[in-house]
């Protein structure tokens, strides 16, 4: 029998390893998307692409991110060598992509036993580009309608080759770029995490701390995840519920979005059917089956808690079905920018609404948060800049929503505002919380307060925005009220001195001239 402490000291240096290779590249990226709101995930898989550890972080990276290793251990697993860096960023098929501005980067960890290197681990990484070419700055189309207008597609190809950077790739890349000396100083960055985790892997393999082998530990440690996971789901009883939420459009049309979940519970086995939503959309709302699985795999883990520990033992009880050419599960050119950010949202809300109505199920209800990360991108053919912003959360059974923070699948940070003034022609107006915009307590409690944010433009630019809750608002749960809607304004300089105040769609890409100052106003939570 394998020692349990042991397999939590594992556990433990590797889900360390995972915050050290985040810690390298925040610390080495050139980008304030990266160095300063921390838009990255990292994680660790085993020989056989299994995920054994991730770094706490981006959920719509991370339960995406299992989704990449496998394909490229089929692809590269008889040609890789010590020093390789797969890159790819492509969310068609199994590549396990979101949106094109998230790129991965994979390197394969090698072993010497015997004179022979045997592969042992796979690390990888993902972080948010501010820009990969495309139709717009900042390669986030607020109505694109095919993936070709989004950025740059890039299929698994090597970036480095046994420790060097393969040029003809990474001029390809830059050439097809509006930022190419940021996007080189990123990705360099990627690439240095993940010299830094394989270190300490190879550590890891020679420490004799662990009497057993490590594979044993591995198998032993996801077995453990499976088993926790299994105790706290099969104290529910067996029965079906079903939720449905939709989104304010897919910016082309102002067709509401549907997004329908009915979950079945059996035995401690869950199965997610989503195959009531809605048909693939005509704009980028069309979300990659690897992100509606990243949407089911945050909410399980709310409900499993912090003490099971995160790896591919977590899911072993988790099915999810969904129909092709659909709005959760987009076609081969399908565009899906906004389905990274927005659809996801609106996917936990759904999610949450199913698991809500379980019976036996003892966690806190929660009213839905503000269900948007609110994408707010300015640039020209000179800078790119890329923001989410913050909002209210929603209240739950026992306690208020909170206000001005990130909610559900991104957990970025802000952008510091001494931060973006310094790197871009960009000047804060103001930043604070938008008051009285959570729902009303009913005989529960009040939902979090959103954000204001009013940016004034220093030179021509394009904004473009992908938001959503600006036409339906996030739900109150009993007898709470609906938190409030978001709101986009433009504030465009007159020559007269005078502003005209101009409102904005939830989606849109629009040029804005100097002086011109955007504001958004961010949802609330709902309230209990």
């Amino acid at each position: 029998m394998i020692d349990p402490i042991l397999i939590t000291v594992l556990q433990k240096r590797l889900e360390g390893i995972s915050e050290e290779m985040g810690v390298v590249m925040r610390k080495t990226a050139y980008s304030p998307n990266i160095k300063e709101r921390a838009d990255y995930s990292c994680a660790i898989f085993d020989s056989d692409a299994r995920l054994i550890a991730q770094a706490a972080a981006i959920p719509v990276h991370l339960g995406s991110m299992g989704f990449v290793a496998k394909p490229i251990l089929e692809k590269y697993k008889s040609i890789w060598s010590d020093g390789d860096a797969i890159i790819v960023n492509s969310p068609r098929g199994e590549y396990g992509g979101t949106h094109l501005p998230d790129i991965t980067l994979v390197t394969p960890v090698f072993h010497n036993i015997e004179g022979k290197e045997e592969l042992k681990f796979i690390v990888a990484n993902r972080a948010h580009h501010a820009d990969v070419g495309g139709q717009v700055p900042g390669s986030l189309p607020g109505q694109s309608t095919e993936i070709y207008q989004e950025g740059l597609i890039i299929p698994p190809v090597r970036l480095f080759i046994q420790g060097e950077e393969n040029s003809d790739v990474m001029e390809l890349i830059l050439e097809n770029v509006r930022t190419p000396r940021e996007r080189r100083g990123d990705l360099r960055a990627q690439y240095s995490s993940l010299l830094l985790g394989s270190r300490r892997l190879k550590d890891l393999l020679v420490d004799s701390t662990f009497t057993n082998s490590v594979e044993s530990l591995i198998d032993a440690l996801l077995d453990k995840s499976e088993e926790a996971t299994r105790t706290k789901l099969k104290v529910i009883p067996d029965q079906i519920v079903s939720f449905h939420d939709y989104l304010d459009s897919d910016g082309i049309t102002d067709n509401q979005v549907k997004i329908d979940c009915t979950l079945e519970v059996d035995n401690g086995d869950m199965i997610f059917d989503f195959t009531n939503s809605a048909s693939q959309q005509v704009g980028n709302c069309n979300a990659p089956v690897s992100i509606t699985t990243a949407g089911v795999y945050y909410v399980v883990r709310l409900i499993t808690g912090k003490d099971v520990p995160t790896n591919e033992g977590c899911f072993r009880s988790i099915s999810i079905k969904t129909s092709s050419n659909s709005v959760v599960n987009q076609s081969y050119d399908a565009p899906t920018s906004s389905a990274n950010t927005e659809t996801s949202q609106r996917i936990v809300d759904v999610v949450l609404g199913c698991v809500q109505k379980l019976d036996g199920l003892n966690i806190p209800r929660i009213a839905a948060s503000q269900g948007t990360m609110n994408n707010v991108i300015i640039g020209n053919k000179d800078f790119t800049v890329y923001e989410t912003i913050g909002g209210g959360s929603g209240a739950t059974s026992l306690q208020n929503g909170t206000s001005a923070i990130h909610t559900h699948m991104t957990n970025t940070q802000n952008t510091p505002i001494e931060a973006l003034e310094l790197a871009y022609p960009l000047r804060v107006r103001e930043y604070g919380i938008r008051d009285n915009s959570g729902g009303d307590p009913g005989t529960g409690f009040r939902g979090g307060d959103g954000i204001v944010r009013k940016i004034e433009l220093m030179v021509d630019a394009k904004i473009s925005l992908q938001t959503e809750r600006r036409v339906l608002k996030p739900w109150g749960i009993d007898d709470g009220g609906a938190g409030k809607v978001g709101k986009n304004i433009l504030y465009q300089l007159q020559e007269d001195g005078s502003y005209h105040e101009k409102t904005l769609p939830g989606k849109l890409s629009t040029q804005a001239n100097k002086g011109d100052i955007i504001k958004i106003e961010t949802p609330g939570g709902g309230g209990s």
